[in-house]
């Protein structure tokens, strides 16, 4: 139950059915290798965006039904080709994780939030929507719940971490609604938290936590181990924006994160996952 480094997606864990683990984590390999391209380091732009151009071209191979040329691609590429023709996985989900991490290349500012629920469309979602073709638990009212579910993580990742995306020279939060709670840039780079910051976060926070226990449901219509796992992802989620509160929204002395309390805290929450949350 990750809440970190890709926090929206499921790490294989041990409460995942056995075969399940190596397509997950090799989901996982390539989301996580095509994201480090796109964010860490000192890369330069077009360098990464030329990386990122191999992969899609892998992506393109397995798509016409072959393995990828591997000359200068990292093996999971081959672990990826087996996972997605043994499962018969579409590519789109691929390639709309790639959209989304290129954007992050160029693209440091979003308008409103419609322009960023577009981009967590592309880069959490798809993760929801691989996993539930690889429960056989794909139907159109699941991929719903599952879109709000990884919206709401991308969103919760994304206010714990506003602070380091802001060293990387990128901003999240919509531009919309800094103007809105009259927050300005020059606010973030003080590190100034006072109540114009903590009313925007504290509506921001809200929309993250109505998003997430509108998705909540899934947790409990999904059987066995499947199910377990996405309660403690969703408890996850709740408890960061519960220690985001906690600390006055103050997300620039210290980053919110799941402690051993914390764990122990989610532990219980999704023990005692309501049937309907709210």
């Amino acid at each position: 139950m990750p809440i970190s480094h890709y926090e929206n997606f499921p790490v294989a864990s041990l409460l995942l059915p056995a075969n399940l683990r190596e397509p997950v984590e090799a989901i996982y390999a390539f989301a996580r290798s095509a994201d480090d391209i796109a964010d860490e380091g000192d890369i330069p732009p077009e360098k990464r965006l030329n990386q990122l151009a191999t992969y899609r071209s892998a992506l393109d191979d397995i798509e016409s039904g072959g393995l990828p040329s591997m000359c200068g691609l990292p093996p999971l590429f081959a672990r990826l080709a087996r996972t997605i023709l043994n499962n018969n996985l579409p590519l789109k989900p691929f390639y709309d994780l790639l959209d989304a991490f290129q954007q992050d290349v160029y693209k440091k500012r979003f308008d409103d939030f419609n322009d960023l629920a577009d981009y967590c469309r592309r880069s959490a979602n798809p993760i929801g929507r691989l996993l539930l073709m690889l429960f056989n638990a794909d139907k159109s009212e699941n991929y719903s719940l599952s879109d709000c579910i990884c919206t709401g993580l991308q969103l919760v990742n994304l206010w714990q971490d506003i602070a380091d995306d802001w060293k990387k020279g990128r901003i999240y939060l919509p531009m919309q609604d800094m103007a809105n709670f009259k927050v300005t840039e020059e606010d973030i780079t003080a590190s100034r938290c006072d109540e114009r910051w903590q009313a925007l976060l504290s509506f921001e926070v809200a929309r993250a936590r109505s998003i997430l226990n509108t998705g909540a449901p899934l947790a409990r219509r999904l059987p066995g181990r499947i199910g377990w796992e996405l309660r403690l992802i969703v408890a996850g989620g709740l408890h960061i924006l519960n220690r985001i509160e906690a600390v006055g929204y103050d997300v620039f002395a210290r980053r919110p994160r799941i402690g051993h309390a914390g764990k122990l805290a989610v532990i219980w929450r999704a023990l005692n996952y309501p049937r309907q949350n709210a």
